[in-house]
């Protein structure tokens, strides 16, 4: 098992920049492809990017990408989300979760996913 801690969300304003970590405690890190989803009030969860368990593969939303950059340091068991070019429709919980040794991997699925943080906030003024 896995425990995943976001951190870094906060109040920015539009065009501006963020980064999100994620902590994770268990397991051997690397073992685990990493995603960020997000959820808007009133929305469903969606996703936002996602890497592979030795970082060199990743996944993007359409409307993150060019803007937002996932990465991992699996020496400090840590994903990141650098976010750029921030707008207010950006404004969500954002929620970092791991897929265990996928056999299969569909990223931008949330059912791919084994274990998930408690998020953290972020909010876009205009």
């Amino acid at each position: 098992q896995v425990q995943l801690v976001e951190s870094g969300g906060g109040l920015v304003q539009a065009g501006g920049s963020l980064r999100l970590s994620c902590a994770a405690s268990g397991r051997t890190f690397s073992n685990y492809a990493m995603g960020w989803f997000r959820q808007a009030p009133g929305k469903e969860r969606e996703f936002v990017a996602a890497i592979n368990g030795i970082g060199d593969i990743t996944y993007y939303a359409v409307s993150v990408k060019g803007r937002f950059t996932i990465s991992r340091d699996n020496a400090k068991n840590t994903v990141y989300l650098q976010m750029n070019s921030l707008k207010p429709e950006d404004t969500a919980d954002y929620y970092c979760a791991a897929d265990y040794l996928p056999s299969a991997w569909f990223p931008r699925e949330r059912s791919s996913y084994d274990y998930w943080g408690q998020g953290t906030q972020v909010t876009v003024s205009s």
